[in-house]
């Protein structure tokens, strides 16, 4: 492709998003809609409003309090636009073509029932589905490059309809912010509770016309979180006191006291050594810090593709041997690589709250357990 065709596409496909949407100046919470949410019950970070023709989806700045970082006017496309529509990035839905940063949201895709919506990736080496592999090879998927500066020339081939990424703080998102193209900054992962994050299912189900799947999803996901908490609650056992990651390079990130995380260890029948913690994100601390507050800890849960025994957990560092969870044999790990752990639990807490439950409450398990396995 040369470069004055590229020009000419670029121009082209700028000018007909630009027909279609709009970016509206980031805006404080509690303007008008924004506080009147009829959707959404547990997202904090996450409002929306149901009009006439059209969804409002307002996503909150979870680094910036009382900031909107965008708003999103969800108009179906097969209606014509409304005359009186919100501020906001219009979006025609249902999403036919999508560039998918992330394997969480391309696994929610074919969830439910839209895998077909998948047309690009970014980072396509760090997805494991076989579906997106057959699809990169068949060319049914295009592989747009690297997540920080995306091959301009291939978006622009592929004409996405929405480009949906995961935000961070004083995010910058290159040439792509130029093509007009409306970008669903997707801040599900910052959300504070595990059934916060889940209900952006609805979001999502908004965006890809599957509004009473989400929400059969959702609600199925509620229930099953609710009963379990339920029998942590009329359980008498004593609470373990749960550790969690392990040291990498110097740097041990455990999660914050008030990060999901750590409310699914507590909901779990867990007892977490930083639930006095403020943070909604991970700590970065080192080994001594770790091993000063849970030395003692009754079960140790590490998230790694290549610690699958005690003796690499001591190998990696030799002061593993130190906590007593390890003394015990009391050390689960899993496999970020075998089981789709990431995902799969974003937006199904409940199966990682029954597995927290049952290494937990040993007496209650029932069948393998899906995500870990003791290390041996």
């Amino acid at each position: 492709m040369n470069f004055a065709l590229n020009k000419i596409l670029l121009a082209l496909l700028v000018l007909a998003f630009a027909l279609g949407s709009c970016r509206d100046e980031r805006r404080t919470a509690g303007d008008d809609e924004a506080v009147n949410d009829t959707v959404i019950t547990q997202a904090q970070l996450l409002t929306m409003k149901r009009g006439e023709g059209y969804t409002l989806a307002i996503i909150t700045d979870p680094w910036n309090e009382g900031r909107v970082l965008q708003r999103y006017v969800l108009v179906p496309a097969d209606e014509e636009l409304p005359t009186d529509l919100p501020d906001g990035v219009v979006v025609r839905t249902p999403l036919r073509h999508a560039l998918v940063y992330s394997a969480v949201h391309t696994s929610l895709f074919k969830e439910l029932g839209c895998w077909a919506a998948v047309r690009g990736v970014t980072d396509s080496q760090f997805f494991n589905d076989p579906d997106v592999t057959k699809g990169l090879e068949n060319g049914t998927i295009t592989d747009c490059g690297s997540s920080m500066q995306p091959t301009v020339e291939k978006v622009v081939a592929m004409q996405p309809d929405a480009i949906l990424l995961s935000p961070y703080q004083d995010a910058s998102y290159g040439h792509i912010t130029e093509l007009g193209i409306p970008i669903i900054e997707c801040a599900d992962y910052m959300e504070y509770t595990p059934l916060g994050r889940a209900e952006w299912i609805k979001f999502y189900g908004e965006l890809l016309g599957k509004r009473a799947e989400a929400d059969s999803v959702y609600e199925a996901v509620v229930a099953r979180y609710n009963a379990i908490k339920q029998q942590v609650a009329q359980s008498s056992d004593k609470k373990p006191v749960v550790l969690t990651e392990n040291v990498i390079n110097g740097v041990w990130n455990v999660p914050g006291g008030q990060s999901y995380m750590a409310c699914l260890i507590m909901d779990a029948g867990g007892d977490y050594p930083w639930a006095d913690d403020k943070h909604t994100g991970s700590l970065t601390l080192d080994f001594n810090q770790v091993l000063a507050r849970a030395q003692d800890a009754d079960v140790w849960l590490i998230k790694s593709f290549a610690i699958n025994s005690l003796d690499a957990l001591r190998g990696s560092y030799s002061l593993n041997a130190e906590f007593e969870a390890f003394k015990r044999g009391q050390v689960y790990g899993c496999d970020t690589n075998a089981p789709h752990f990431f995902e799969r639990f974003p937006f199904h807490p409940d199966v990682l709250l029954q597995e927290y439950y049952q290494i937990f409450h040993p007496s209650q398990r029932s069948g393998e357990l899906v995500f870990f396995k003791k290390l041996q």
